[in-house]
């Protein structure tokens, strides 16, 4: 999947508009910066290859003092960014990766 979402990234990016919304909240000011590093440096930590909607995935990465959350589906000539958010602490195991 890794591999997918890579090749997919530098092709070309594409936020819906779901994303940019929840980028967008005062409480996450999440940049596309960011979003780029997560799907480019980050690791998947879920795989979702029976959604409805295509093939996606979640992925995660520590960027400076915060750790960012992105769901993407990779495409023939783009990556998809359904939605990027910060863990709350009480869904998430201390290494982020966790679902508690």
């Amino acid at each position: 999947m890794k591999k997918d979402v890579t090749r997919s990234a530098l092709q070309r990016i594409l936020f819906l508009p779901h994303a940019i919304l929840q980028m967008s909240r005062l409480d996450r000011m999440i940049t596309p910066m960011e979003v780029e590093n997560t799907v480019l440096d980050g690791l998947v930590i879920e795989e979702y290859v029976d959604d409805p909607r295509g093939e996606s995935c979640l992925m995660m990465h520590r960027l400076n003092d915060r750790c960012i959350h992105v769901v993407c589906a990779p495409k023939l000539d783009y990556l998809a960014i359904i939605t990027a958010y910060i863990p709350e602490e009480e869904l998430w195991e201390n290494d982020y990766k966790t679902r508690k």
